[in-house]
């Protein structure tokens, strides 16, 4: 199925590179006007200048560099972003890092608190900026990018498990909060994807990582990964008007079957499909804890 996002306008944070820069593609694509940040300027102008390149003289695209842990950043960020365009309809909350590797006593401490600071921080700071316009208009998409970590222990990567697990209950939370307003919140895992995050992994090599990290992360490299298509796709259906009212769900872009999910909205909508449970005995089919 095609999906047009014809008429809207969409912020992209870490939008110039990797899995942003794809979904800011595949935005464009379906005919969306964009405003992309990152911290690095230079990366910025290359995505908007190709971004340019590929669409029509009534999409907008702009770039603003800008550090997401950063408050005022933000709040630049978003005040561009409405001054540009008359409504902003989806924030695709994309910007993270792997932040520190190694066992939680050998980490830096400060690069430790840093990697939260962009991956939770940052992202509670963009939807706190852009809620507000949100409301206003009774409409609104956010995307968040979660991902593995956020469903199983990661050891040695433990910023990165733990802020992608906090960031998926926040989603849920901020669903609650918003609920009836049609604005709909969900986080994504795109899957494990060849970008600078594993070129990251690879370098720091099995003695920070973990010899079975370390390993599955050289298969990745040389099966080429998850496509970026795959968490792109999944982006374009959650900021189109086909994915409306599914909202605080974690969906991987591989496993799940999303397109279908519009045809299942009742069962979406009361029940914790796709969301974050704590596990009880009976659900193991255990009679101890009964």
């Amino acid at each position: 199925m095609t999906y047009s996002l014809k008429g809207r306008a969409a912020i992209i944070t870490g939008g110039s590179q990797g899995l942003g820069l794809a979904i800011a593609r595949t935005y464009v694509a379906a005919g969306a006007s964009l405003l992309l940040c990152a911290r690095d300027a230079e990366t910025l102008n290359h995505a908007r200048d190709e971004l340019l390149a590929l669409a029509t003289p009534e999409q907008t695209i702009a770039v603003q560099a800008a550090d997401v842990s950063k408050h005022g950043d933000v709040e630049r960020l978003v005040a561009t972003g409405l001054e540009i365009f008359p409504q902003i309809h989806i924030l695709v909350n994309n910007a993270g890092v792997y932040g520190p590797k190694g066992l939680i006593e050998d980490v830096d401490w400060n690069d430790w608190a840093k990697a939260i600071e962009i991956n939770l921080l940052g992202s509670v700071l963009v939807c706190r900026a852009i809620l507000p316009h949100f409301k206003s208009h009774g409409y609104g998409k956010i995307i968040q990018l979660s991902g593995g970590g956020a469903t199983k222990p990661l050891p040695r990567l433990s910023a990165y498990a733990v802020s992608k697990a906090a960031i998926v209950r926040f989603v849920e939370t901020v669903a609650e909060e918003v609920r009836g307003r049609h604005i709909d919140i969900n986080a994504i895992a795109p899957g494990a994807l060849n970008t600078r995050l594993l070129d990251e992994v690879l370098a720091e090599g099995p003695e920070k990582v973990g010899q079975e990290f370390y390993q599955r992360s050289l298969e990745q490299k040389a099966n080429g990964g998850v496509p970026l298509k795959v968490g792109a796709d999944l982006s374009l259906f959650l900021g189109a008007a086909e994915s409306d009212g599914i909202t605080g769900k974690l969906l991987a872009a591989l496993w799940d079957p999303w397109a279908d999910l519009p045809e299942h909205l009742e069962d979406l909508q009361r029940t914790d499909v796709y969301t974050l449970r704590r596990i009880i005995p009976t659900d193991r089919n255990l009679t101890w804890g009964e």
